[in-house]
């Protein structure tokens, strides 16, 4: 019996995103698949610094406050951490680091939407790998040297292949779902595409 391989496209400073992980993992224990993460450019002008997320939601009609507590209890029906954040930083080099070290994938997430951190800094992405267990020669290597720049951005281009305008999106069996659907919804979508269940 196949494993039905699913290509599943993210970014670290989308909260819809970490909301997905969650659902992830009840994916994989209810369907036998192959989970594939690919990394998707959200706000790749985004400075090193940082943005205030006041600014990067200028001009749109959204109140962030609301959207937090929205997003709040969502987070906390699935058992995930999330804090009040003002910024929203460059995640591109924390893609490259999750590319190399898939160890780290969650670890980023909580960094950013538990402790607000900036995740574009060198400085902060070498402790959170440190913390992790991945040597700091291995990191610095990927963080420095960018070894895993060119599978990033061919992450980035496949998401441009398919067509993918938001995160996070599901590809399996020339298939897409886009945004971070309810269960049963999940469920429908791996029947459909006929992953096996467990």
């Amino acid at each position: 019996m196949s494993r039905t391989t699913v290509e599943v496209f993210t970014d670290f400073v989308c909260p819809w995103c970490y909301l997905n992980t969650a659902r992830v993992e009840k994916v994989r224990r209810q369907f036998d698949v192959d989970v594939r993460w690919l990394y998707f450019p959200l706000h790749p002008e985004t400075p090193e610094d940082g943005l205030l997320l006041t600014d990067l939601f200028a001009g749109r009609a959204m109140n962030i406050e609301a959207i937090h507590a929205r997003l709040k209890l969502l987070m906390d029906a699935e058992g995930l951490p999330f804090n009040e954040r003002t910024h929203t930083y460059n995640s591109r080099l924390a893609q490259e680091l999750a590319k190399a070290f898939d160890i780290v994938r969650d670890p980023l997430y909580r960094a950013y939407f538990e402790d607000a951190k900036n995740i574009g800094s060198v400085e902060v992405l070498m402790e959170i790998a440190h913390n992790a267990g991945i040597p700091a020669e291995a990191a610095r290597e990927v963080l420095t040297d960018r070894t895993f720049k060119d599978a990033v951005d061919a992450d980035w281009e496949k998401a441009r292949r398919y067509g993918i305008t938001g995160v996070p999106t599901f590809v399996a069996a020339d298939q897409k779902l886009s945004g971070a659907q309810p269960y049963d919804i999940l469920e429908k979508f791996f029947d459909g595409v006929g992953a096996h269940r467990k």
